[in-house]
């Protein structure tokens, strides 16, 4: 949900996106047709309890954002290893600064825990990695992004739900059109919620009458910590634990859709990375395990709560960062194990790629979408155990020379 940025504070994202040329213009056709497509919308947004007061208000003056036009085509290409990604995430000054917040507004994350039972360390964690504490929520016009989104373009139908989302935040008086700004894909405030999220989750906590995430962070953490609660959280219990597998593991047993209990996995030989059984809780607890790096990597186990912060935004990455900006504010270990640096991800070219080679030697993938998902991660490790190699199914540079050779 955060924008990319250069500074080593600002919020963070997973991929990067492919260039594309900077000659994005609005045509005098595109005008018309915008002209068109808003009175076919004001009719839609008024039947749905818009007022033609708040409608007029948002959409004076409106044009098409040209470089939220630029951003929609641009297809994400090259992915960014996690070990980077959380080294972004996880740096000194959202550390520092983390710590800072936390202690500056102790008064507010008690009477957070108290009412929401989610840990301030959680709270402080996403506030962070999403707007680095409210020092980057965006300054693009909702409404106009949404507009731009929803008029044409891949993003279309996610645009139109999200607009009229938009208009009843409007309508109900919390923000005026003005100040409603945010992402260009129109992610707001300090905890970075799109609107279909704010209507559903987001609270006024510090009592004005209004819901301003925008800047009120108190209004934002609770809405946060609210959605947080609706999604599952229970509080005490561990998102990630980092553990050791033994010599011999199956890592096809890593894989989100495979969960066992903690127990169940301390049979299979896992252990904590100390060596120690799994506290008792956990032991109880339904888990997936996680190799996010492969077998050469860290593995871990996700519990009940790194679904629920995956919910917040469906990326492992950003669960993962989530679950390890915490722990460091709450005094725990970080990841103790080292990251394959020398491996290299795939970009998108190069994974369709792969996923056309694996399907000409005969190893189905499903599709050639540019997307590791559960079919390619198969293929890979059915091409893996034909190597005799551990099937890990991570996708890498390395394993596509390999997968090209076999094609010749």
């Amino acid at each position: 949900m955060a924008a990319l940025a250069a500074l080593a504070g600002a919020p963070v994202q997973a991929q990067q996106m492919a260039p594309v040329a900077d000659d994005v213009v609005v045509t005098a056709e595109m005008e018309d047709r915008l002209a068109a497509w808003l009175t076919a919308f004001r009719a839609e947004a008024l039947e749905a309890g818009i007022s033609a007061r708040t409608f007029n208000a948002a959409f004076k003056g409106i044009t098409l954002d040209v470089k939220v036009l630029e951003l929609n085509q641009k297809q994400p290409e090259f992915v960014r290893p996690i070990w980077d990604y959380l080294g972004s995430a996880l740096s000194d000054k959202r550390k520092a600064d983390g710590e800072a917040q936390l202690a500056a507004n102790r008064t507010l994350f008690d009477k957070l825990e108290a009412k929401y039972g989610v840990e301030r360390e959680v709270l402080a964690a996403i506030w962070g990695l999403e707007t680095h504490y409210g020092t980057f929520t965006g300054s693009r016009n909702v409404i106009r992004s949404l507009t731009t989104l929803a008029f044409e373009g891949r993003r279309a139908d996610f645009g139109r739900a999200q607009l009229l989302a938009a208009l009843k935040i409007l309508e109900n008086g919390d923000i005026s059109p003005e100040a409603m700004n945010g992402s260009w894909a129109g992610a707001m405030g300090h905890t970075q919620f799109i609107p279909t999220t704010y209507l559903e989750h987001a609270v006024d906590f510090d009592g004005d009458g209004k819901r301003n995430i925008w800047e009120s962070h108190a209004d934002a953490l609770a809405s946060a910590a609210n959605y947080l609660k609706a999604s599952g959280w229970d509080k005490g219990d561990t998102p990630v634990r980092e553990v050791v597998l033994p010599m011999g593991f199956d890592y096809a047993l890593a894989d989100r859709g495979i969960t066992k209990t903690g127990a169940e996995w301390q049979t299979l030989g896992v252990q904590t990375v100390s060596g120690a059984e799994l506290p008792a809780r956990e032991r109880g607890l339904e888990a997936y395990l996680i190799i996010p790096a492969g077998f050469k990597g860290p593995a871990f186990l996700a519990y009940p709560n790194f679904k629920t912060i995956l919910r917040y935004n469906n990326a492992t990455a950003y669960a993962m960062a989530v679950s390890y900006l915490s722990k460091h504010f709450a005094g725990d270990a970080p990841i103790t194990r080292s990251w394959p640096t020398d491996e290299r991800p795939l970009t998108v070219s190069e994974a369709q790629e792969m996923q056309r080679t694996l399907t000409q030697i005969g190893l189905d993938t499903g599709g050639v979408d540019g997307i590791i998902g559960p079919m390619t991660r198969k293929a890979i490790r059915q091409f893996q155990a034909r190597l005799g190699q551990p099937q890990d199914g991570f996708a890498t540079a390395s394993l596509l020379k390999k997968i090209r050779a076999a094609a010749r």
